[in-house]
C-alpha cells in the first residue's frame, strides 16, 4: 500500500481563499461607501424649486440692469474680511451672498458698509474649500452683480 500524503487543513489550501476574495472585498466596499454617504451627505434640493425657476427671470432682469447702469465690483477676500470696490452707482451699503458651489449650509449673506475711500467692508467667517460664487445687490434690489468669488 502506498503511503498517502497527509492531508491538510482547509485553510492551508489556495481555493476557498480565492472564493472567498471577491465577495469580502464586496463587503469592504460596501462598507466604505455607506460611511461615505453618511458623512458627507448633500444639501437638499429647495423645496420651491419651480417657484425659484419662475423668479430667475427676475435676476436676469437686475444683472442686465447692472450692465445698463455700469456697475462692476472687484472683489477681495483675506484675512477675515471681504472688500468690494464698485465701479458705477455707489449706493451706502451693498448686501453680498457668497454661495458655496455645492454645500448650501456654508452660504453666508453679509451687509456691506462703505469706508471713506469708497470701499465697501465686511467681516467674514472662514470660507470652506470649494468654488464660491458670490452675488452683490444694492439695498433696493434694482441691480445685482454675479462672479466667481476669488
Amino acid at each position: 500500500m502506498p503511503a498517502s500524503a497527509p492531508q491538510r487543513p482547509w485553510y492551508r489550501e489556495p481555493w476557498p481563499w480565492i472564493l472567498m476574495a471577491p465577495p469580502a472585498a464586496a463587503l469592504v466596499a460596501g462598507a466604505a461607501l455607506i460611511w461615505l454617504a453618511v458623512t458627507t451627505a448633500d444639501g437638499p434640493v429647495a423645496e420651491d424649486y419651480y417657484k425659484q425657476g419662475l423668479a430667475i427671470n427676475k435676476v436676469l432682469a437686475r444683472e442686465e440692469a447692472a450692465r445698463r447702469l455700469g456697475v462692476s465690483a472687484e472683489v477681495e477676500i483675506g484675512s477675515g474680511k471681504i472688500r468690494i470696490r464698485l465701479k458705477g452707482q455707489a449706493p451706502e451699503a451693498l448686501f453680498a451672498h457668497l454661495a458655496h458651489a455645492t454645500r448650501a449650509g456654508n452660504d453666508q449673506r453679509l451687509r456691506l458698509a462703505r469706508s471713506p475711500d469708497g470701499v465697501y467692508e465686511a467681516e467674514l467667517q472662514p470660507l470652506a474649500a470649494g468654488r464660491w460664487r458670490i452675488a452683490i445687490e444694492d439695498p433696493q434690489g434694482r441691480w445685482r452683480v454675479a462672479q466667481e468669488a476669488p
